[in-house]
């Protein structure tokens, strides 16, 4: 099923004491690009992440948010550094007797001091945070991929529409060709009766010139590649896979072919019906690039 580049997923998971949040956000690239925002001590972690997010997501920019609360008891340890306190508190002794002010030194004026007390995290064990972490992951990367799904079917319904409207066009362009043919003979033919005298014209002079102007103006080939492109295009919305650079190719190959007919057709009509396949293209170009 196509997919778009552009979707969100969250998903959670939790383990004893802890919670982990995982928030995804996908937008339109060139490549498959992953960023992730993550505590510092899940570091370790984070290229499994992002082969994991790859595995799944073929094309589009990723950016990635782990958040991670703390649930029950924690095992803080605050530690206290007694040869620390007792330096502060002998320099304190000194200054008070060269200042000669008498005052209590109380406990709380030593605890307050930079790095007498101290709070330390317990150490995180990655290893055993990472099967819900990883879970959190898929479970995020299911909603994004079902988001990207969603937004891809609208696009291919509306894609399905733009080609049906370019393949119309390129049959009346097609059906076209001939009658121009036809038309220019006839207006050669009445032209040169009007040059020559008593109307004598040679039809063999007239059919040569006929058959030239059919040979420049000759728009075959390119109606065919424009159809042949045209039915690429609708495998492409069908497939089962990435198929966004493939669309991306394909619409730059029918820009190609219509203005060729455009240079060589010199009909009113069909130069209108060039004008309509060329916006149609146009918007098909910029629903491209929103494929995976």
């Amino acid at each position: 099923m196509l997919k778009s580049m552009t979707g969100y997923g969250r998903g959670e998971a939790v383990m004893p004491g802890k919670k982990f949040l995982v928030e995804l956000k996908s937008v339109n690239h060139r490549y498959c690009e992953v960023l992730m925002r993550m505590p510092r001590y899940l570091s370790p972690l984070e290229d499994r992440i992002r082969r994991q997010i790859q595995s799944r997501i073929a094309r589009g920019r990723v950016d990635g948010f782990l958040t991670v609360e703390e649930c029950g008891a924690k095992n803080t340890i605050v530690k206290v550094d007694k040869s620390l306190a007792e330096a502060y508190y002998k320099a304190i002794k000194e200054l008070q007797e060269a200042l000669e002010v008498e005052d209590k030194i109380k406990l709380k004026h030593l605890i307050n001091l930079p790095d007498v007390l101290t709070v330390e995290e317990p150490v995180a064990e990655v290893e055993e945070m990472w099967p819900a972490v990883k879970a959190a992951v898929e479970d995020a990367l299911d909603n994004l991929v079902r988001m990207r799904r969603s937004e891809g079917q609208r696009l291919a319904e509306d894609l399905f529409k733009r080609v049906e409207r370019v393949a119309q066009f390129n049959v009346k362009i097609k059906n076209r060709a001939p009658v121009v043919v036809e038309e220019y003979r006839d207006k050669l033919a009445y032209r040169l009766k009007e040059f020559l005298e008593e109307g004598v014209l040679e039809n063999e002079r007239i059919a040569a010139e006929a058959a030239f102007y059919a040979e420049r103006s000759a728009i075959d080939e390119e109606t065919v590649r424009l159809e042949s492109h045209l039915n690429q295009v609708n495998d492409c919305l069908r497939a089962g896979e990435p198929t966004g650079r493939k669309l991306d190719f394909l619409v730059q190959e029918m820009n190609r072919e219509i203005n060729t007919v455009a240079s060589k057709a010199g009909d009113l009509a069909i130069s209108r019906w060039v004008i309509e396949v060329k916006s149609e293209l146009e918007k098909l170009r910029e629903q491209a690039q929103n494929i995976e």
